[in-house]
């Protein structure tokens, strides 16, 4: 799903939440020509569940599965892993109420992390709990807050949701909320059956979790399972991805009463992680053949241009460089073979393919070179 870089301000006002700190005090929010509010979009899954209303895609099979990538905007005080503009990858099930779906999700995250290598992380998983679970909870929650001495602004945002003070990083808020009642501890027979599938499904695949019981997301949307995965080699910032369940968003946003569930990926944090453990993240170039053109600069960009055609990454040196200076640019290509072409070359048919990797040279036809290079035929 390709999703709008701007969204109207009212959808993630209401669908993030009024009470959070991306709302609050991190969103790029302007006024258009015409008046209207809008803000640079600083999560995902609103937009998805915007655009699946207004497209109908929920009349549909479901649960609608779709992801999504791209730039996302938060007024933050950069420092590392935390930017102005990040990154993210994301995807969505809608539409069924499943704990299979939950670790399916889970699993799919779980499973990009592990294929770039990425060992010193965590999944931290939790339960949000339903409905009623949150009224009984929040009611004793906003008892214990009443008895604690807060600011005028603090409080005001534990009006609007007392959730949001355990997103507070103030050593005072914290110290103070160390005795506040556990959301785990007021799951309803029904939601800690759920999150005790989870985690036995997580189990049976083989995928290491820890509960904790404190996590609260960032964002007011989510209810039931939520997680997060987190790196040790990361800092303050150690986070590089989260999601959870958010049964009641779609409705609020005008659609059907649908429930679904998620995760973002910061592709930022994780290229701070892949860093941090010194993962080879592929080399700068995918090039299959870098072309030293002797006098026959035409000639070879039409055989660049044939190759190309033919599935092949090509490249060629331009502009009157010398031999040497071609073939330094063809060694700082990456490309895994480099062939010159001159005159002589274009007169019989047969370049010198030369492997970089290891300096071996094989004669190759020119029309047989495509099929060389797409076929992986021995060198």
């Amino acid at each position: 799903m390709e999703l709008p870089v701007f969204e109207d301000t009212e959808l993630f006002a209401r669908g993030v939440g009024e009470s959070t700190d991306v709302v609050r005090k991190e969103m790029y929010t302007f006024e258009d020509r015409g008046g209207r509010s809008i803000t640079l979009r600083p999560e995902g899954t609103a937009g998805v569940m915007r655009s699946t209303i207004e497209h109908n895609l929920d009349r549909g099979q479901l649960p609608v599965k779709v992801y999504y990538s791209g730039p996302f905007f938060r007024a933050e005080r950069p420092q590392a892993g935390r930017y102005r503009q990040f990154y993210q990858v994301g995807i969505e099930a809608i539409g069924v109420s499943d704990p299979l779906i939950d670790v399916e999700v889970i699993a799919v995250a779980h499973r990009a992390l592990k294929s770039l290598g990425l060992t010193n992380y965590r999944l931290e998983i939790t339960s949000l709990g339903d409905g009623l679970t949150r009224a009984n909870y929040l009611k004793d929650l906003r008892a214990y807050i009443a008895g604690l001495e807060l600011d005028e602004e603090t409080s005001s945002r534990a009006e609007i949701n007392p959730l949001r003070l355990f997103d507070d990083k103030r050593p005072e808020i914290k110290a103070a909320l160390t005795g506040a009642p556990v959301l785990m501890d007021y799951l309803t027979p029904e939601s800690a059956a759920d999150f005790q599938t989870v985690c036995e499904l997580l189990t049976q695949l083989g995928i290491s979790y820890q509960v904790n019981r404190r996590m609260v997301r960032g964002l007011d949307y989510y209810t039931g399972t939520a997680f997060e995965f987190v790196h040790e080699g990361l800092g303050a910032q150690s986070g590089i991805g989260g999601g959870g369940r958010y049964d009641g968003l779609m409705e609020q946003l005008g659609g059907a009463k649908l429930s679904g569930i998620g995760f973002g990926l910061g592709v930022d944090r994780i290229l701070l992680a892949c860093e941090a453990e010194e993962l080879a993240l592929g080399s700068a170039s995918d090039l299959d053949l870098f072309i030293v053109p002797l006098g026959t600069s035409r000639q070879s960009l039409q055989i660049a241009e044939e190759l190309r055609a033919r599935g092949v990454r090509v490249d060629l040196a331009f502009g009157d460089r010398s031999l040497k200076g071609a073939m330094k640019a063809a060694d700082k290509s990456g490309a895994r073979f480099s062939a010159v072409i001159g005159q002589e070359e274009l007169a019989s048919g047969q370049i010198s393919l030369k492997e970089m990797s290891s300096g071996t040279v094989k004669s190759v036809t020119l029309s047989a070179l495509a099929n060389h290079l797409t076929d992986g035929d021995d060198f």
